[in-house]
């Protein structure tokens, strides 16, 4: 009976320490509920103090693509005019890269400046984006693979044929969080009408607790 309980114990224990915080990043869209991943301590407890600190309260879905992602943590979109460009501002520092973990729907990801003055592939300080994405075959994952030296698990490619998301991000960006409720937000979301620089119409809000 010792032994059964220690291991149930143990269990438990490692249950506990698949994720971290679940957070809840509301819109007038709906409520969607976020697992924060473990596999990115650095970019969870960032995220979490940003949070705690308000920091995202009020700020905009600034960048927003049907059938890939959507885009949001700019300060500066705080109170935005519809003039004025978006997508370059942040806390002030980035976050080392953590990359592993597959860009499944719905999963949380860190957005980042590309191209070769990012080698390293830091993260930005703030601003992420929530994965849309779409169908994935067998076939795409194998062209991904091949071409990134990457290789999927039995598991992965299950979830991606029946989730989908975008598989191209993949070995590029961190992903540090999952939606695990609302994910029908994140569609009705990426169907707003947006300008030629995929910003929305309308301002689409955000607040996170």
């Amino acid at each position: 009976m010792v032994k059964f309980i220690t291991l149930f114990s143990f269990l438990l224990i490692l249950a506990s320490c698949k994720n971290g915080d679940q957070v809840t990043i509301s819109t007038e869209f709906g409520d969607m509920k976020v697992n924060l991943l473990e596999s990115a301590l650095k970019h969870t407890k960032n995220f979490k103090k940003l949070v705690s600190d308000g920091f995202y309260n009020d700020l905009l879905f600034h960048r927003v693509m049907k059938g890939f992602m959507i885009q949001g943590g700019d300060p500066d979109s705080k109170g935005a005019s519809n003039q004025q460009p978006l997508g370059s501002g942040g806390p002030g520092y980035t976050i080392p890269a953590e990359i592993g973990t597959p860009h499944f729907k719905g999963m949380l990801s860190a957005a980042r400046l590309g191209g070769p003055s990012n080698p390293e592939k830091e993260s930005s300080g703030s601003q992420f984006f929530i994965v849309q994405g779409g169908s994935v075959s067998d076939e795409e994952l194998t062209a991904i693979e091949r071409n990134k030296g990457i290789k999927y698990t039995p598991a992965q490619r299950e979830k991606y044929k029946k989730a989908g998301g975008s598989p191209m991000l993949d070995a590029d960006y961190t992903v540090f969080g999952e939606v695990v409720e609302g994910l029908d937000v994140i569609d009705k979301i990426a169907n707003v009408e947006t300008d030629p620089r995929d910003r929305p119409m309308k301002d689409v809000k955000m607040t996170i607790k």
